[in-house]
């Protein structure tokens, strides 16, 4: 436990160092797992037996599919939706040209056996979802780009690794064909894709009417949906990562409870299974041998950034017509990063001839291409003019760590049947200038408040109050609870009328004040202001005796509800203009509210 609370609080001060050195921190990461590994400083040992091995490719599996869960999660159908089409074109037709370049290359350049060359080219055919992911959330590429580089890193995985498991099968064995093939990745990606919606359409189905006594318990929720549609798909031969990343996006466009809750933990875990995964892979790997496959991993390098991810992107985004400066980035932004290198791990644990060297070669080239395609990537993207001032994955602003770092606090305040603020109108509450009540939660809608919206039992008031003035709003908490608010209630609603209420309009006097701020109106005080119009001078109001008036427009109308709801329909018919009509409908909607207590 110590050790593993040690690493992690190492990751958390990589990334914070990484972000001052504009390097990306996976590969600091990777180089902490090398420094305190058997071939660095031997405070770890690890990477030497079969079963190290093994645990490292589990685990990297199980990273994985957290990690492409949380981007399906947090991207969603609607984001993704207008760059589908590209971003799994990249994903298929760019992975097979990728695959198929690099290991024809390797094929030719390394001399060694074509199948090999295929495979090697396969395991580097993938673009790092986790790389990529932790490239977008500090760059300001231009949402497009950065949608369509997320389409198509969740996509990619599945098929990379369904490529590496056959060309494993084709070299071991002998009667194993291109057509075995075939219906492998049909096979996976079909049956990968039906587990990952249909667990995806369950999971919001069983979410949405779901009220769970603890916020805590919708994680638990969220994690069960993407381990059972990993399960699923595999137990049935199907792709578990396509399921998990297709269940997130699911789940990730519905509007279920607890959604900013699973978010964030859900991208808590992705960065711990991220930083965990580069920590592994870096003690999994020997320095000392990597001098020996630099030469090769160079050539590698070179043809798969110079060469097959950009005729890749070429060909992908042609029918799509992105310019020649977005395709020329897309090329440039095919990132790798933990993933080969877990790849890599599979013709080792199978036995595939020469599967070491492999392993090094690979590694070498991830960390060549992400050192330089990472540190290059965001002024690439600034000098070709594809970035904006909006960031390319945006945190939202209601995210609670965001909030406060801009010193402010949100408070809660559920508002129980019994209670002083009960019937009160929210301009009532006594808030100070410094806070305001931000959204009101009545059962299952989400209420944008107005200084006349009437609290009712059973809301939920959420308060956004700068950080000095907490404690004054805490402290007003116990008067709404108890009272008392301002004047008396009874008073501030004025008396029960027993009697048909007097209808008039009559013509505003300038001794009655502002008809938007009206303090008495015909010798009758204000008791209660229920609506202010916007845009023109005017207001709804409760007088002393009992009846409402609507001021504006030169003119006063004083009366019961019922007669003012008559005479508001009449100046909807007869508005001169939508503003004056969306009033009027305004005051009618309270009359008839009114009419109906």
């Amino acid at each position: 436990m110590l050790a593993a609370g040690a690493l992690l609080a190492l990751g958390v001060g990589a990334t914070m160092l990484a972000g001052r050195l504009r390097v990306p921190g996976l590969v600091l990461f990777l180089a902490l797992g090398m420094l305190i590994g058997s071939d660095g400083l031997g405070l770890i040992e690890f990477g030497a037996s079969r079963s190290d091995i093994e645990l490292a490719r589990t685990l990297g599996v199980i990273a994985l599919a957290l990690i492409l869960f949380e981007g399906g999660l947090a991207a969603g159908w609607r984001e993704i939706r207008p760059v589908l089409p590209t971003g799994l074109a990249l994903a298929t037709v760019g992975t097979f040209l990728t695959a198929a370049i690099t290991g024809l290359a390797a094929h030719l350049l390394l001399r060694i056996g074509l199948l090999e060359g295929l495979l090697l080219g396969a395991v580097m055919s993938t673009t790092d979802t986790a790389a990529v992911f932790s490239v977008l959330r500090g760059s300001s590429l231009r949402r497009r780009l950065a949608r369509t580089l997320e389409a198509e890193a969740g996509f990619n995985d599945p098929l990379a690794i369904l490529l590496v498991i056959g060309f494993i099968e084709w070299i071991r064995r002998p009667g194993y064909g291109l057509d075995d093939m075939v219906v492998l990745l049909v096979r996976q990606l079909t049956i990968g894709g039906a587990v990952g919606l249909v667990t995806g359409l369950l999971a919001v189905r069983a979410l949405e009417p779901l009220r769970l006594p603890s916020l805590g318990l919708y994680p638990v929720a969220s994690v069960a949906t993407c381990g059972i549609a990993f399960g699923a798909a595999d137990v049935s031969h199907g792709s578990g990562f396509l399921a998990v990343y297709l269940a997130g996006l699911t789940l990730g466009s519905a509007a279920i409870p607890g959604r900013r809750t699973i978010e964030a933990f859900h991208a808590g875990v992705a960065w711990v299974c991220q930083i965990a995964l580069f920590l592994l892979l870096g003690l999994l790997v020997f320095p000392s041998r990597l001098g020996d496959v630099a030469v090769d991993g160079l050539i590698v390098t070179a043809v798969l950034v110079l060469v097959a991810r950009p005729l890749a992107a070429l060909v992908c985004t042609l029918p799509a017509r992105y310019s020649a400066r977005e395709t020329l980035l897309l090329g440039w932004a095919g990132l790798r990063g933990a993933l080969p290198v877990v790849f890599a791990t599979f013709p080792v644990l199978e036995g595939v001839a020469g599967a070491e060297r492999f392993f090094d070669i690979v590694f070498f080239t991830v960390l060549v291409s992400t050192l330089v395609q990472g540190i290059t990537f965001e002024p690439l993207a600034r000098a070709l003019g594809l970035t904006s001032k909006e960031p390319a994955l945006p945190r939202p602003l209601v995210e609670v760590g965001t909030i406060r770092r801009l010193g402010a606090e949100v408070l809660e305040f559920p508002v129980r049947a019994g209670d002083a603020a009960v019937g009160r109108l929210v301009r009532e509450l006594g808030l100070p200038r410094d806070a305001l009540v931000s959204v009101i939660v009545r059962g299952d809608q989400a209420l944008l408040p107005r200084g006349s919206t009437e609290i009712a039992a059973g809301d939920r008031l959420h308060i956004l109050v700068r950080r000095d003035h907490r404690q004054l709003v805490e402290d007003l908490f116990e008067r709404w609870r108890r009272g008392p608010l301002g004047d008396d209630a009874q008073r501030r609603r004025g008396p029960l009328l027993g009697r048909a209420a007097i209808f008039s309009v009559k013509p505003w006097r300038p001794e009655w004040g502002d008809p938007g701020e009206p303090q008495m109106i015909d010798g009758l005080e204000v008791v209660r202001v229920l609506r202010t119009r916007h845009g023109a001078p005017g207001a709804l109001v409760q007088l002393a005796d009992g009846r409402l008036a609507a001021t504006g427009e030169g003119r006063v109308a004083i009366g019961g509800p019922r007669q003012l709801l008559r005479y508001a329909r009449d100046r909807i018919r007869n508005a001169p203009d939508e503003q004056t009509r969306s009033w009027w409908q305004e005051v009618a909607g309270v009359a008839t509210q009114s009419a109906v207590l």
